[in-house]
């Protein structure tokens, strides 16, 4: 397993960094329902649903050095979707796959973007390991933490993050079968101008939510009925044509497993915002800013509350001022 952009155990799913389609009203399921104020930090695994290629080596062979992956045109950031026909989704189904070949020219079923090609490549027997391999560095799944931002009371669905997943360049991922766990967080490396901060947690195993979608607006899905929902508030949710500038707050955990309330100033209000952009809010709690500096990778998802109602989520920070982000309007992560 690969770390998502930052340290696995001591992760953080990014709180994507400042260098939605735009709605004016909840839908009407949305409107008639409650939700659980979320503010708690999750673990996530998974699937790139392939193997993706993050490296391209030697095979050090009885005569010599060879690169097959690279010879055949093997780029990194390629997915192998199958070899020969074989369906590949793990490190070990392309080693099995390449076992069979016996050195023999096999085809890689590739994706590259979202184009799909058919590559010929011929293993090579490596001398040490006396494995076939083709010279690739392999990832088949990846990991980190976020934060939930509610879960409708009645059906028990969820939103969290409130953007899409990027690797450690900030390209989206094709990412399938993600599971959510518990997390705990042990420790923030705080963010500061120029340089975000992050959070650093542990999985704790318990199973919380069955994720089923991913999208621009974050993650999705149901989360467990065996949570115990009694220390969580619950409020009404609001379109971001409610939000006002000024005072609000928001609910984030950067110690332990349960979530506390920060204060935040709203300064701008865009409802026509196409890049889930809805707010741009600033960190006023001096305990916040004491704890982490501001907005940090993994405090994504963070629920924004204002007079009484669920307004949004937070989900950028000002590479330039980590007390300044963006948040986006909960209609538009709702709509998942």
């Amino acid at each position: 397993m690969r770390k998502l952009k930052f340290y696995i155990a001591a992760a953080a799913i990014a709180v994507c960094l400042f260098v939605g389609t735009p709605g004016t009203q909840i839908n009407a399921d949305a409107a008639s329902n409650e939700y659980y104020i979320g503010g708690m930090t999750a673990g996530f695994t998974l699937s790139t649903g392939g193997a993706e290629v993050i490296g391209l080596n030697e095979v050090s062979a009885e005569d010599g050095l060879h690169r097959p992956a690279e010879d055949a045109g093997i780029r990194i950031g390629d997915c192998i979707c199958s070899v020969d026909g074989l369906t590949v989704k793990t490190i070990n189904d392309l080693n099995s796959a390449l076992a069979l070949s016996g050195g023999k020219t096999v085809t890689l079923c590739v994706k590259r973007g979202g184009d799909t090609a058919n590559v010929p490549v011929t293993p090579v027997k490596e001398k040490k390991s006396d494995k076939y391999k083709i010279g690739v560095l392999i990832r088949d799944s990846l990991a980190g933490i976020g934060t939930v931002t509610y879960i409708q009371k009645d059906t028990l669905r969820f939103g969290a993050l409130g953007h899409t997943i990027c690797d450690e360049n900030r390209n989206s991922l094709d990412i399938s079968n993600p599971i959510v766990y518990s997390c705990s967080i042990v420790g923030v490396n705080k963010g500061m101008r120029g340089k975000a901060g992050e959070l650093r947690g542990i999985f704790m195993g318990e199973q919380l939510a069955k994720a089923e979608k991913i999208s621009d607006e974050g993650l999705f899905g149901t989360f467990s009925k065996n949570y115990d929902f009694s220390r969580l508030e619950t409020v009404a949710a609001a379109p971001v044509s409610e939000a006002t500038i000024g005072k609000a707050t928001i609910y984030s955990t950067v110690d332990g497993t349960y979530p506390q309330q920060y204060e935040i100033a709203i300064a701008k209000v865009d409802t026509n915002n196409r890049e889930n952009k809805n707010f741009v809010i600033k960190v006023t709690d001096e305990r916040l800013i004491d704890e982490t500096g501001g907005i940090v990778q993994g405090m994504s998802g963070s629920p924004i509350i204002q007079n009484g109602k669920l307004i949004g989520a937070v989900t950028h920070v000002f590479l330039n001022d980590p007390t300044r982000g963006y948040g986006i309007g909960i209609e538009n992560m709702t709509k998942n």
